[in-house]
């Protein structure tokens, strides 16, 4: 017998956007969490208008990066921070490197 799994999911590109309640349902965490990243520097919202908070595709992933982060490490907020502006940093020099390098 093949059990079948049922999959859902949310397809984002780069025009898309979720509000506060949509970014902390897929995320799992309560939109007071959400707001303390928020506070922390760790997602941007597109409008700095509490009331009209919505984030872009790119803050899902930053989100749950953040939360792996704190679950996997143990870091506070402000640890999260600094780890995912090194990683972001790493990443852009990883691209511009591999930009000089012969070939690529």
């Amino acid at each position: 017998m093949i059990d079948k799994e049922i999959l859902s999911g949310l397809l984002l590109d780069a025009e898309s956007s979720l509000t506060l309640a949509e970014l902390s349902r897929c995320c799992g965490v309560h939109a007071e969490f959400i707001m303390e990243m928020v506070e922390e520097g760790i997602l941007d919202p597109l409008d700095p208008n509490p009331n009209c908070w919505r984030f872009s595709g790119v803050s899902l992933l930053r989100a749950n990066r953040a939360l792996r982060l704190r679950r996997d490490l143990g870091l506070n907020l402000a640890g999260v921070g600094l780890a995912l502006d090194l990683i972001d940093e790493i990443e852009q020099l990883r691209s511009r490197l591999k930009l000089l390098e012969p070939g690529g």
